[in-house]
């Protein structure tokens, strides 16, 4: 069930909060950004996981934490763009083949995990470089088969929480 929602995705009451990034990215600019800025421990978890593990394109990285309000959070970093050419460097460009991949492997975590719910925004769509046009497709095979409420946050709006439908109600659009 995919609900299009305007609003702030990090007030979302969903299970988990995606957003796209690129191996190695280092957070500076957009979504990556604000929750660096909201999870400090969520950017350090996952610096310690690059250098660990040198996550590939395609891939996905999930992390659960509390962040500085108290509050439990699940965030799932899907790798839809390429890595910087160099530490400290700018991300690379997003591909349509590794959100797709990514996008599986969300479909999988979230039946494997039993989410409840999922928030997303136009993945791969600011840094990323890529038009919703030719992501939206992606989304609504890969997540759109999944029997839990999934929001797509197209339209930011800065402290503004959507009303986010429960499980059962139609889909928009």
């Amino acid at each position: 069930m995919i609900h299009e929602l305007s609003g702030d995705l990090l007030l979302s009451k969903a299970h988990a909060i995606v957003h796209g990034i690129a191996p190695g990215d280092d957070w500076k600019t957009g979504l990556a950004r604000a929750l660096r800025e909201a999870c400090p421990a969520l950017y350090k978890d996952f610096r310690h996981f690059c250098r660990q593990e040198a996550p590939k394109p395609g891939g996905l990285w999930a992390w659960e934490g509390v962040d500085p309000n108290g509050r439990h959070v699940r965030i799932v970093s899907l790798f839809t763009q390429e890595p910087p050419a160099h530490e400290g460097g700018h991300p690379g460009r997003a591909k349509t083949e590794h959100v797709n991949h990514a996008l599986h492997e969300l479909k999988k975590l979230a039946e494997r995990e039993k989410f409840t719910s999922l928030a997303l925004p136009r993945l791969a769509t600011g840094v990323g470089g890529l038009e919703w046009q030719h992501v939206e497709p992606l989304v609504r095979a890969q997540l759109g088969p999944l029997p839990i409420p999934v929001f797509v946050y197209t339209r930011f709006q800065k402290g503004l929480a959507a009303v986010e439908p429960a499980a059962g109600h139609t889909t928009t659009r």
